[in-house]
């Protein structure tokens, strides 16, 4: 797992966390934005009205309804990235991380509705009578580039587990544990079982299920939001202001938080604005290829509405629960995540200026911290460290209260050997008082609020809903990447697949899911950025080519 948690790091560095991607990624929301004239406030309205179907027709082929098609993308977007997303990129990133979550979601309506509507036009009928689409199939049938479409089917099943199945698993089986003590493979054997039974139903099963569960989830999971938020009303404009101020002013530093550069806030905000509502990764539009209709423009416009949805509305709750309860700042007792965890040498102070800037530098990647990793042996009797000639850092803050332990309930005694900041013995675990991230920290913060304590229950039962319907949609993503590449009988074998990774998740290492889903959700968006730009004339001209027939069959509609 060292090995493979080192690829992640390299490959995280080289694509998920690089500096240019979100340049490329607002970039092409920018430009279409611009090119086709703000779409996403334009057309707002006559989304809302194509998705309750007042303009559909008879007879039109499609395997599901506007509002089912909705419904499922939406299933693939509302899912961990809400909960556990926005607390990691803000955790990381500080408040300004949410800034740039929400620059992501406007441009990126745009990009959806692109993608969505080029997807939705050059679809094709399966052997078995079904509907396929996706950004593979118009870089094949319209830009003739096959190894381009190869590529994205393929990043497609790659991001199925990145995106679909691991993160989503991993956050829930984390979340029945901090609140209901259930143990994380138990969690993953439950749910993977009933996985295996959903999804082999096809589309239609699927649709079925996420067009009742997606209202459901969202009700349930704003009702306990609005319950933190209100409470801490007093809270809510200093909340909206760190966002604004910290987003440019460059860093953010408070409580036991050590700061985040603007890249940091940038580069993760839009990382994770990115792998919530998927505005350019090319999954949503394989969901809405299966809509009746005749016009894809229309299905496009549809679109629109996900990442309003997805980031404007709920990682907006999540980010201002988090923010206004302050449980951002504030140390909890936890277990020390290696992938989260760093030892340096020296006893450092996070109160003394000096030193709090040494690790603001060293944490941020700037020259001149003067900050060591330790290299030695750490003397444990019953648990407590005897010597102090090192510093723990977990989850950008200092760990206070140390306890070493070969499992919670057996204290440790002896010598921990580390190299290089990391401890060699991995069946030591590392305990004590720090900032907290993902799912946890936003359970920490619901318990800040009207419900009081039980406030947990919301976020497991919200994080249990969102992410099984988004590890559902993406099981669907995946096995229509299958049929273009290998087939039809290629999806048995990929959903036995699909569900063991599911399972294996539930007990894996939190970060280390997280960092392969950043590294998968680039290798899919790349391509379809790329094809999208292409055929951007012809998006325009099949916008005009749907309002001036629209018009004319719609006279009384302005």
């Amino acid at each position: 797992m060292d090995a493979f948690g080192q690829l992640l790091d390299n490959l995280d560095g080289l694509l998920g966390g690089a500096f240019w991607f979100p340049y490329v990624l607002l970039g092409v929301g920018l430009f279409f934005t611009i090119y086709l004239k703000f779409p996403q406030i334009r057309y707002f309205k006559h989304a809302c009205k194509v998705v309750t179907g007042k303009f559909d027709k008879k007879d039109q082929e499609g395997d599901t309804t506007h509002f089912q098609a909705l419904a499922t993308a939406l299933s693939g977007t509302v899912g961990t990235g809400n909960i556990g997303g926005v607390a990691l990129a803000i955790s990381i990133g500080g408040p300004a991380a949410l800034f740039w979550m929400w620059m992501t979601a406007f441009f990126g309506m745009t990009t959806k509705f692109v993608e969505v509507t080029l997807s939705h036009k050059y679809r094709v009928k399966t052997d078995d009578g079904t509907m396929a689409g996706g950004p593979m199939y118009y870089m094949d049938r319209r830009l003739n580039m096959k190894w381009l479409a190869v590529l994205f089917a393929i990043a497609t099943v790659i991001s199925s587990f990145g995106t679909g199945s691991l993160p989503q698993i991993n956050n829930i089986a984390q979340g029945m544990e901090a609140t209901f003590g259930f143990e994380p493979w138990h969690t993953g054997g439950v749910l993977s079982v009933l996985l295996a039974l959903v999804i082999l139903g096809g589309i239609k099963r699927i649709a079925a299920i996420t067009s009742r569960v997606v209202p459901l989830m969202a009700a349930v999971y704003i009702i306990g939001a609005l319950g933190v938020i209100l409470y801490n009303i007093e809270n809510i404009g200093p909340s909206f202001a760190s966002v604004f101020v910290d987003a440019f002013s460059g860093s953010a530093a408070a409580g036991g938080f050590l700061g985040a550069s603007f890249a940091y806030a940038f580069n993760r905000g839009v990382n994770r604005g990115l792998f919530s509502n998927e505005a350019g990764q090319g999954s949503a539009p394989i969901a809405h290829a299966s809509a009746k209709g005749d016009e894809p423009v229309s299905e496009g416009m549809v679109s629109i509405l996900e990442p309003f949805i997805d980031t404007i509305v709920i990682c907006t709750l999540t980010g201002l629960v988090i923010l206004s309860s302050g449980v951002w700042t504030e140390k909890f007792d936890t277990h020390f995540e290696r992938s989260s965890m760093t030892i340096v040498q020296g006893k450092f102070d996070e109160n003394e200026p000096v030193q709090r800037d040494a690790l603001y530098k060293y944490l941020n990647g700037h020259t001149g911290h003067g900050v060591e990793l330790y290299n030695g042996g750490i003397n444990v009797v019953q648990g407590r460290a005897v010597n102090n000639d090192f510093t723990i850092i977990h989850s950008r803050s200092i760990g206070e209260d140390i306890r070493f332990g070969i499992t919670p309930r057996h204290v440790y005694t002896g010598v921990v050997k580390v190299e290089n900041g990391v401890p060699v013995d991995n069946s030591i675990s590392i305990m004590g008082k720090s900032l907290v991230h993902s799912a946890e920290l936003t359970t920490k913060a619901f318990t800040r609020g009207f419900f009081g304590e039980n406030g947990k229950y919301i976020v497991s039962i919200g994080l249990l809903l969102f992410a099984f319907s988004t590890a559902i949609a993406w099981s669907y993503y995946g096995d229509r990447a299958m049929i273009y590449l290998l087939g039809s009988k290629s999806v048995m074998p990929y959903r036995v697949f699909y569900v063991a990774g599911f399972f294996w998740a539930s007990f894996a290492d939190t970060t280390l899911v997280w960092k392969l889903a950043a590294v998968a959700i680039v290798v899919m968006t790349l391509p379809n950025l790329f094809g999208i730009f292409l055929l951007r004339k012809e998006m325009k001209e099949s916008i005009d080519d749907y309002w001036t027939k629209f018009k004319k069959e719609n006279p009384q509609e302005k």
